[in-house]
């Protein structure tokens, strides 16, 4: 089998190059990205044991060292706790970040203009899952690092007619458009040589569940009748390797290496918005949530399981009975009483779990420097712990929650410009098939996020009557109060 790469000459994508990309992101990305996965979902996975006993172990169990995971002849296992730090704090971003539905502004300078684009960009993200799709995207970059978003144009035909297309026409059309989140597992670029931000091309390599068997079929069981063997490999589904090949001016689909798509992009741009949860200066990948937090996981969980074997061996006090006939024969228990008449004879208590603080000292400090890397805290995730005083209740938790607000300032920043890329995108495809026609200066669109926290109403009424002095129209401030509908796009006031 051999890839037929002549339409890529332009980006000097040959075969060796392309089995090279390929190489390395099976050997050196997939694992990465497996790794960072297993410690975000903490997964059981099945551990056979003895006697045909199947165990479960988390899968943040890989990170524990031997002591407290190699078994030991004739000692029982010991305690192993986990703590999935990771899990719940990616979360809580992701519920700050993309928790609330988001509308988009059109900066179109044409009133009737931005209210059709406006009705577009609603159509295009409700018919790919709307807030779900922001959330997906979102929850992959932190867990990778980065995610890309792809605009899949398919069945988007071209429109011969010279007069305008209808809305509903137009909204039916656009509804066919799919954006699809390929995550880091899936997909690498092919970057510009002179410049690292310029994608030349997308790879998508993954592999693919057919709804065939492989194996334990009728060719199976002939063969193994012509080699006379009576043992059959078992049945199992079977999977396709699929390569997807994306260029400014070229798209080809492979599946095992045979070629099953090969045409032109007519569109004469890489339709992918490339999104780094954090940014990594001259670099395409960027850095997630999930990395940083394995270290200081692994000491917590680590701690965490030598306090329960320290409890497990001290929690209960033993007795020592001196002198006393039958003392081992009956148990100690409440009004328990033993009589002797030896008067040397004692009953000595030991062991218990004794106060260790050095300890508990540890383990909280590991916690404070997860909440200061991760910057979301306790209190983020609905723990009520810090000291709010004497301020108001909104001013309160402002200061207490500064850390995840301006983590998810940022990140809607970031995953803002890729929406509005992605916008833009889906407005020039439209414009070159003939259906909607905008100027490059009218597919500037820019999300509307919702305050990531409850406001007061009082000072939210404030603000729209400030937003009305400024000319913001009268149907957009009642839509954000929630008296009216949804608000979708306005153009920007005139200065």
């Amino acid at each position: 089998m051999s890839y037929q790469l002549d339409p890529f000459a332009d980006i000097n994508l040959s075969e060796a190059l392309l089995r090279l990309l390929i190489e390395e992101h099976e050997e050196r990305t997939l694992p990465a990205c497996e790794r960072l996965l297993s410690y975000y979902r903490n997964e059981e996975e099945p551990i056979p044991g003895f006697g045909g006993v199947v165990n479960w172990r988390a899968a943040q169990v890989a990170g524990l060292p031997d002591r407290l995971t190699r078994p030991i002849e004739g000692a029982p296992p010991k305690e192993i706790v986990i703590e999935n730090d990771i899990g719940w704090r990616v979360q809580t971003v992701v519920d700050y970040v993309a928790g609330r539905d988001v509308a988009f502004v059109s900066r179109a300078r044409e009133a009737q203009l931005a209210q059709t684009i406006g009705e577009v960009v609603e159509a295009l993200f409700e018919a790919n899952g709307s807030t779900g799709l922001i959330q997906e995207a979102v929850l992959l970059g932190a867990i990778y690092g980065h995610v890309d978003l792809l605009l899949r144009l398919d069945l988007l035909p071209r429109r011969e007619a010279s007069a305008p297309a209808g809305l509903e026409e137009l909204l039916n059309i656009v509804r066919s458009m799919r954006i699809e989140v390929v995550e880091r597992p899936r997909a690498f670029a092919l970057l510009n040589p002179t410049d690292y931000r310029r994608i030349d091309a997308c790879i998508i390599h993954h592999e693919r569940w057919l709804n065939e068997v492989e194996g334990g079929g009728f060719l199976s069981r002939v063969g193994s009748w012509l080699t006379r063997s009576r043992v059959e490999a078992p049945p199992r589904r079977a999977t396709a390797s699929v390569t997807e090949i994306i260029s400014a001016t070229h798209r080809q689909v492979y599946e095992d290496e045979q070629l099953v798509l090969d045409e032109p992009n007519a569109l004469g741009f890489v339709p992918v918005a490339h999104v780094q949860h954090q940014r990594r200066p001259f670099e395409y990948s960027g850095l997630g949530e999930v990395e940083p937090l394995i270290p200081l996981q692994d000491e917590l969980n680590t701690r965490l399981s030598d306090r329960a074997n320290r409890v497990t061996l001290q929690s209960f006090k033993m007795y020592l009975g001196k002198g006393i006939e039958g003392f081992g024969e009956r148990p100690v228990g409440p009004g328990q009483m033993w009589i002797t008449e030896n008067a040397q004879a004692s009953i000595d208590t030991f062991g218990g779990d004794a106060e260790s603080p050095s300890e508990e000292s540890h383990i909280r400090e590991v916690r404070e420097a997860i909440d200061k890397i991760s910057a979301v805290t306790p209190l983020a995730a609905g723990l009520i712990r810090a000291k709010v005083g004497t301020l108001s209740s909104e001013n309160a938790m402002r200061i207490s929650l500064l850390g995840i607000l301006s983590k998810t300032l940022r990140l809607r920043q970031l995953y803002g410009r890729g929406l509005s890329d992605l916008c833009a995108m889906a407005l020039q495809a439209l414009d070159q098939a003939g259906w909607l026609r905008t100027e490059p200066c009218d597919r500037c669109v820019e999300p509307l996020w919702a305050p990531p926290i409850p406001q007061d109403e009082s000072r939210v009424l404030a603000d729209a009557l400030v937003k009305r002095d400024l000319g913001v129209p009268s149907e957009v401030i009642l839509a954000e109060l929630g008296y009216g509908d949804r608000p979708r796009a306005h153009p920007q006031p005139a200065r």
